[in-house]
């Protein structure tokens, strides 16, 4: 069955049946969530160059990951960390589906990813060797260009898909923008995309533009860096890494008897902030893409079991977002979790890992918890903190994400067999 042959229409079911993580606090699937469950931290001081002289100094690193033991060698040079990640996770992600790239018809298969800060690594190297080596000159402009498309271009390159492919730009939002745009594909026609998102930017040119941002995290001590909807909040501390996901058409994924279905992209909704003074009438667009995203899914309030916060650990972007929250679900009417506090925000890679979460925190019925966080007085909401809440009967999670610039994003997860 080709994606031509396959009739168009929103009625079809959008299925996540493989997961690719890599995470400051774990490398692969089960790692990471035995770490997210138990709160390990993945955030300390940067070890990929000297942050002495920069006000900010901890990041969520990934430790122990070797690009040499999973990529052929020719790879290597041509890309830098967040596209080597970003391979293994595809290969990881479709290990997990039980999905043999080669045994799909080729325009079957698409990739829709996310891209933020990615090509700084790319761009720095490039100038580099412009200033101390007389080496080709590639603009900054160019190695952003360049980057926006290699993770997609890469992986549908490597495993031989020829279906849709497309990048999302949206800062943290991506994530969740990349899924939607998957799901459209799918309902389109396309049996299998590979969606989400991996980002890396850890070195000095891009940790200077975090740092232009004003939302980093100045502390020191790494269990006290990273506060969302704490008293305490003062930015946040940024990370590397993120989730792939293979998603599926539900009737193609029963056709081929996928190993398991971890849940549905059930629900998506999207919203723009005004630019600051330009409406007054307009306020944050946060809780109308809840809304949005509730009303696509078919879905009540009261169906939902968890919400996946975007927790942006700056007072303001936290109000908002608790407000909207409660607005929505009502005071302390739905347990709000930031497993992000563990690894720092990982920019387009977050909120797709978020989803994955979600999914296995549906699987496992438990909510993983926003550690060394004390709930400020101020929020109205059921912020899970110190220990992972055990909630049997875990059906549907509302994931939050917002970018840089006014982008809010909110999707709907449900469990398998819902």
């Amino acid at each position: 069955m080709t994606g031509t042959a396959r009739s168009n229409g929103t009625s079809r079911r959008t299925v996540v049946t493989g997961l690719g993580i890599a995470a400051p606090n774990g490398l692969g699937v089960e790692s990471y969530w035995k770490a997210t469950r138990e709160g390990v931290h993945g955030i300390r001081r940067i070890t990929r160059f000297d942050p002495s002289q920069y006000p900010a100094r901890l990041a969520g690193e990934i430790h122990g990951f070797s690009a040499e033991e999973h990529l052929p060698g020719r790879l290597i040079p041509q890309t830098d960390r967040m596209t080597r990640l970003a391979l293994v996770g595809a290969d990881c992600a479709f290990a997990d589906a039980g999905v043999q790239p080669g045994d799909l018809p080729e325009y079957d298969m698409g990739v829709v990813t996310a891209s933020s800060s990615g090509g700084f690594e790319f761009g720095q190297r490039e100038l580099q060797n412009l200033w101390s080596k007389g080496g080709r000159y590639v603009s900054a402009y160019q190695s952003f260009a360049w980057f926006y498309a290699v993770n997609s271009g890469q992986i549908s390159i490597r495993n031989g898909m020829r279906g849709p492919s497309g990048v999302v730009v949206s800062d943290q939002a991506g994530g969740l923008d990349a899924l939607a745009q998957a799901r459209r594909q799918i309902r389109r026609g396309t049996r299998l995309v590979v969606s989400g998102g991996i980002d890396a930017s850890l070195c000095p040119w891009g940790w200077v533009a975090q740092l232009a941002s004003g939302r980093l995290s100045t502390a020191e001590d790494p269990e006290r860096a990273y506060l969302p909807f704490d008293a305490a909040a003062r930015g946040h501390v940024p990370g590397e890494g993120g989730a792939l996901l293979i998603l599926e058409d539900a009737e193609s994924a029963r056709e081929r008897r996928a190993p398991r279905v971890y849940g549905e992209i059930a629900g998506y909704g999207a919203t723009f902030d005004p630019r600051p003074g330009s409406d007054r009438r307009r306020g944050p667009g946060l809780q109308k893409a809840i809304e949005l995203a509730l009303e696509d899914a078919g879905a009540e309030p009261g169906e939902i079991g968890v919400v996946f916060a975007d927790a942006a650990a700056v007072p303001d972007l936290d109000r908002i977002e608790a407000e909207a929250i409660t607005k929505v679900f009502g005071p302390h009417g739905v347990p709000v979790t930031a497993p992000k506090a563990m690894t720092g925000r990982l920019y387009s890679g977050a909120a797709s890992l978020d989803v994955a979460t979600a999914l296995l925190a549906m699987r496992d019925g438990v909510v993983p918890p926003t550690p060394h966080v004390t709930l400020a007085d101020t929020y109205d909401i059921d912020l899970v903190t110190a220990e992972a809440r055990p909630t049997p009967g875990l059906r549907a999670a509302l994931v939050l994400a917002r970018g840089h610039g006014g982008f809010n994003s909110a999707v709907v997860v449900r469990a398998a067999g819902q």
